[in-house]
Protein backbone atom coordinates (compact mmCIF):
# COMPACT_ATOMS: atom_id res chain seq x y z
CA UNK A 1 0.00 0.00 0.00
CA UNK A 2 1.62 3.24 -1.58
CA UNK A 3 1.51 6.84 0.35
CA UNK A 4 1.42 9.39 -1.59
CA UNK A 5 2.98 13.05 -0.42
CA UNK A 6 0.82 14.26 2.35
CA UNK A 7 -0.41 17.90 2.01
CA UNK A 8 -1.37 17.85 -1.30
CA UNK A 9 -2.99 14.40 -1.74
CA UNK A 10 -5.34 15.49 1.36
CA UNK A 11 -5.91 19.02 0.23
CA UNK A 12 -6.84 17.91 -3.36
CA UNK A 13 -8.87 14.85 -1.72
CA UNK A 14 -10.92 16.67 0.39
CA UNK A 15 -11.76 19.56 -2.19
CA UNK A 16 -13.37 16.79 -4.16
CA UNK A 17 -15.35 15.31 -1.10
CA UNK A 18 -16.33 18.16 0.39
CA UNK A 19 -19.92 18.85 -1.50
CA UNK A 20 -20.81 15.35 -0.37
CA UNK A 21 -20.54 16.17 3.63
CA UNK A 22 -21.53 19.71 2.81
CA UNK A 23 -25.27 17.94 1.08
CA UNK A 24 -25.40 15.26 4.28
CA UNK A 25 -25.10 18.05 7.08
CA UNK A 26 -27.64 20.40 5.55
CA UNK A 27 -30.32 17.68 4.16
CA UNK A 28 -29.53 14.46 5.63
CA UNK A 29 -31.06 14.29 9.11
CA UNK A 30 -28.84 12.39 11.53
CA UNK A 31 -30.12 9.11 13.59
CA UNK A 32 -30.46 10.04 17.35
CA UNK A 33 -31.87 6.79 18.54
CA UNK A 34 -35.30 7.20 19.86
CA UNK A 35 -35.63 10.41 18.29
CA UNK A 36 -35.28 8.91 14.75
CA UNK A 37 -38.78 8.69 14.57
CA UNK A 38 -39.08 12.22 15.57
CA UNK A 39 -37.54 13.40 13.57
CA UNK A 40 -38.83 11.19 10.15
CA UNK A 41 -41.72 12.75 11.23
CA UNK A 42 -40.60 16.63 10.90
CA UNK A 43 -39.07 15.29 7.47
CA UNK A 44 -42.29 13.69 6.11
CA UNK A 45 -44.07 17.07 7.14
CA UNK A 46 -41.38 19.19 5.71
CA UNK A 47 -41.86 17.16 1.86
CA UNK A 48 -45.08 17.26 2.04
CA UNK A 49 -45.07 21.48 3.08
CA UNK A 50 -43.30 21.65 -0.36
CA UNK A 51 -39.66 21.83 1.03
CA UNK A 52 -37.67 19.12 -0.77
CA UNK A 53 -34.33 18.48 -0.73
CA UNK A 54 -32.68 19.21 -4.08
CA UNK A 55 -30.50 16.57 -5.69
CA UNK A 56 -27.34 14.92 -4.27
CA UNK A 57 -24.00 15.79 -6.09
CA UNK A 58 -23.28 14.06 -8.91
CA UNK A 59 -19.97 12.73 -7.35
CA UNK A 60 -22.55 10.71 -4.92
CA UNK A 61 -22.73 7.84 -7.50
CA UNK A 62 -18.77 7.99 -7.97
CA UNK A 63 -17.81 7.10 -4.50
CA UNK A 64 -18.05 4.61 -2.40
CA UNK A 65 -17.62 4.14 1.32
CA UNK A 66 -16.70 0.92 3.33
CA UNK A 67 -14.64 -1.97 3.30
CA UNK A 68 -17.43 -4.96 2.46
CA UNK A 69 -18.80 -2.68 0.08
CA UNK A 70 -15.56 -1.80 -1.93
CA UNK A 71 -14.85 -5.74 -1.84
CA UNK A 72 -17.52 -6.83 -3.08
CA UNK A 73 -17.94 -4.87 -5.82
CA UNK A 74 -14.05 -5.85 -6.65
CA UNK A 75 -15.35 -9.36 -6.41
CA UNK A 76 -17.87 -8.71 -8.77
CA UNK A 77 -15.38 -6.99 -11.35
CA UNK A 78 -13.15 -9.96 -10.62
CA UNK A 79 -15.78 -12.75 -10.80
CA UNK A 80 -17.36 -11.04 -14.35
CA UNK A 81 -13.70 -10.80 -15.90
CA UNK A 82 -13.41 -14.62 -15.18
CA UNK A 83 -16.31 -16.36 -16.06
CA UNK A 84 -16.63 -18.00 -19.64
CA UNK A 85 -20.27 -19.55 -19.34
CA UNK A 86 -22.73 -17.61 -19.58
CA UNK A 87 -24.58 -16.40 -22.98
CA UNK A 88 -24.13 -13.04 -25.70
CA UNK A 89 -26.64 -11.21 -23.30
CA UNK A 90 -25.65 -11.89 -19.90
CA UNK A 91 -21.90 -11.54 -21.20
CA UNK A 92 -23.05 -7.72 -22.57
CA UNK A 93 -24.94 -6.98 -18.94
CA UNK A 94 -22.03 -8.58 -17.35
CA UNK A 95 -19.80 -6.37 -19.47
CA UNK A 96 -21.96 -3.09 -18.47
CA UNK A 97 -22.25 -3.74 -14.67
CA UNK A 98 -18.10 -4.35 -14.45
CA UNK A 99 -17.54 -0.75 -15.92
CA UNK A 100 -19.96 0.39 -13.13
CA UNK A 101 -17.41 -0.72 -10.65
CA UNK A 102 -14.50 0.02 -12.58
CA UNK A 103 -12.25 2.14 -9.62
CA UNK A 104 -9.42 4.65 -10.25
CA UNK A 105 -8.25 4.73 -7.06
CA UNK A 106 -8.79 3.49 -3.43
CA UNK A 107 -7.31 5.44 -0.29
CA UNK A 108 -7.84 3.62 2.51
CA UNK A 109 -6.19 3.66 6.51
CA UNK A 110 -2.87 2.58 7.08
CA UNK A 111 -2.16 1.50 10.80
CA UNK A 112 1.21 0.81 12.15
CA UNK A 113 0.49 -3.05 12.62
CA UNK A 114 -0.05 -4.92 9.47
CA UNK A 115 -4.10 -4.76 8.93
CA UNK A 116 -5.74 -7.97 8.36
CA UNK A 117 -8.53 -6.26 7.61
CA UNK A 118 -7.62 -4.83 4.60
CA UNK A 119 -4.34 -7.63 3.40
CA UNK A 120 -6.97 -8.38 0.65
CA UNK A 121 -7.09 -5.93 -1.19
CA UNK A 122 -3.88 -5.63 -3.21
CA UNK A 123 -4.66 -9.15 -4.39
CA UNK A 124 -8.55 -8.55 -5.65
CA UNK A 125 -7.22 -4.72 -6.97
CA UNK A 126 -4.75 -7.06 -9.03
CA UNK A 127 -7.28 -9.67 -10.30
CA UNK A 128 -9.55 -6.51 -10.99
CA UNK A 129 -7.69 -4.52 -12.71
CA UNK A 130 -6.59 -8.01 -14.75
CA UNK A 131 -10.18 -8.74 -15.23
CA UNK A 132 -11.59 -5.36 -16.02
CA UNK A 133 -8.96 -4.75 -18.86
CA UNK A 134 -8.79 -1.20 -18.13
CA UNK A 135 -5.82 0.70 -19.28
CA UNK A 136 -4.60 2.44 -16.02
CA UNK A 137 -4.41 0.00 -13.30
CA UNK A 138 -6.35 1.02 -9.67
CA UNK A 139 -4.15 2.80 -7.37
CA UNK A 140 -4.30 1.66 -3.92
CA UNK A 141 -3.27 4.86 -2.10
CA UNK A 142 -2.57 4.86 1.87
CA UNK A 143 -3.05 7.60 4.38
CA UNK A 144 -1.71 7.57 7.84
CA UNK A 145 -4.57 7.56 10.87
CA UNK A 146 -4.61 10.90 12.03
CA UNK A 147 -5.79 12.02 8.33
CA UNK A 148 -8.69 9.65 8.63
CA UNK A 149 -10.88 12.11 10.94
CA UNK A 150 -10.93 15.01 8.11
CA UNK A 151 -11.71 12.27 5.47
CA UNK A 152 -14.81 11.60 7.84
CA UNK A 153 -15.69 15.17 8.21
CA UNK A 154 -15.27 15.71 4.02
CA UNK A 155 -17.84 12.94 4.18
CA UNK A 156 -20.07 13.67 6.82
CA UNK A 157 -20.22 10.80 8.81
CA UNK A 158 -18.54 9.13 11.64
CA UNK A 159 -15.87 6.86 9.94
CA UNK A 160 -14.52 6.50 7.38
CA UNK A 161 -11.51 4.36 6.64
CA UNK A 162 -11.43 3.43 3.10
CA UNK A 163 -12.44 5.25 0.34
CA UNK A 164 -13.21 4.03 -3.87
CA UNK A 165 -13.23 6.69 -6.93
CA UNK A 166 -14.74 5.33 -10.07
CA UNK A 167 -13.85 6.50 -13.36
CA UNK A 168 -14.98 9.07 -14.56
CA UNK A 169 -16.09 10.90 -11.42
CA UNK A 170 -16.84 14.56 -12.00
CA UNK A 171 -13.92 17.15 -11.01
CA UNK A 172 -11.60 14.15 -9.81
CA UNK A 173 -9.24 14.29 -13.00
CA UNK A 174 -6.61 16.23 -11.53
CA UNK A 175 -6.53 13.83 -7.91
CA UNK A 176 -6.01 10.85 -10.13
CA UNK A 177 -3.07 12.40 -12.13
CA UNK A 178 -1.09 13.27 -9.22
CA UNK A 179 -2.25 9.86 -7.58
CA UNK A 180 -1.33 7.63 -10.86
CA UNK A 181 2.39 10.12 -11.12
CA UNK A 182 2.87 8.87 -7.38
CA UNK A 183 1.82 5.45 -6.76
CA UNK A 184 3.04 2.80 -8.90
CA UNK A 185 0.43 -0.30 -10.08
CA UNK A 186 -0.20 -3.30 -7.65
CA UNK A 187 1.52 -6.10 -8.49
CA UNK A 188 1.27 -9.96 -7.45
CA UNK A 189 3.59 -12.43 -8.34
CA UNK A 190 1.78 -15.41 -8.05
CA UNK A 191 -1.02 -13.97 -10.52
CA UNK A 192 1.86 -13.27 -13.39
CA UNK A 193 2.66 -16.81 -12.33
CA UNK A 194 -0.66 -18.11 -13.12
CA UNK A 195 -0.76 -16.08 -16.16
CA UNK A 196 2.46 -17.89 -17.75
CA UNK A 197 1.32 -21.29 -16.78
CA UNK A 198 0.51 -23.26 -19.74
CA UNK A 199 -0.53 -27.01 -19.77
CA UNK A 200 2.20 -29.76 -20.07
CA UNK A 201 0.80 -33.22 -21.63
CA UNK A 202 1.79 -36.14 -19.98
CA UNK A 203 5.26 -38.06 -21.83
CA UNK A 204 6.72 -40.85 -20.75
CA UNK A 205 10.10 -41.93 -22.01
CA UNK A 206 10.11 -46.34 -22.61
CA UNK A 207 13.36 -47.83 -22.44
CA UNK A 208 14.75 -51.42 -23.10
CA UNK A 209 16.13 -52.77 -20.49
CA UNK A 210 18.19 -56.13 -20.99
CA UNK A 211 17.27 -58.57 -18.17
CA UNK A 212 19.13 -61.43 -17.36
CA UNK A 213 18.68 -65.55 -17.01
CA UNK A 214 16.82 -65.96 -13.83
CA UNK A 215 18.62 -67.40 -10.89
CA UNK A 216 17.75 -70.78 -10.11
CA UNK A 217 16.68 -71.57 -6.29
CA UNK A 218 18.88 -74.12 -4.67
CA UNK A 219 16.75 -77.11 -3.40
CA UNK A 220 17.28 -77.25 0.39
CA UNK A 221 19.53 -81.10 0.99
Amino acid sequence: MESVPKNQQINMRSSLLSPLGQYRREHIPVSKGKRERVARKKAQQARQSGEAAPPPPELTDFVDVGLANITRNLQASARVGHSQSHTRCEKKRDRDEKLDVNYTAIFAARSGQPNALHSHLPQMIAVATESGGVKDPIRLVGFSKSCEDRLSECLGIPRASIIAIRSGAPRSQALIDFVRSHVPAVEVAWLKEAEEAHHLATKINALEVPIGAKRQKREAT
